[in-house]
């Protein structure tokens, strides 16, 4: 059983930067993709950034240029790195990580960005 595990949520100001990591139980090569999920209240779970297994990136329009996706293939821990924070990312933050067979989500994190 796959268990993701995140940290490095908050209470951060406008502007400001957060670094969320989520650490898998296994090893992260034998994911497709693992990637960043959030949800706001009162809104849907919507995809933020993503990074296959070859390391390809793909980010949501909002926050291109803003976040950066990695990965620590060392330490099976893929990383968000979140720049220039606005209230509009205030959000649970979660992990994804794809197999073939099923999805695998962490806990959620709180993010929120005062103005």
């Amino acid at each position: 059983q796959v268990q993701l595990v995140e940290s490095g949520g908050g209470l951060v100001q406008a502007g400001g930067s957060l670094r969320l990591s989520c650490a898998a139980s296994g090893s992260i090569f034998s994911f497709n993709a693992m990637g960043w999920y959030r949800q706001a209240p009162g809104r849907q779970r919507e995809l933020v950034a993503e990074i296959t297994s070859g390391a390809g990136t793909r980010y949501v329009d909002s926050v291109k240029g803003r976040f950066t996706i990695s990965r620590d293939n060392a330490k099976n821990t893929v990383y968000l790195q979140m720049n220039s924070l606005k209230p509009e990312d205030t959000a649970v933050y979660y992990c994804i990580a794809q197999t073939d067979f099923a999805d695998y989500w962490g806990q959620g994190t709180q993010v929120t960005v005062s103005s």
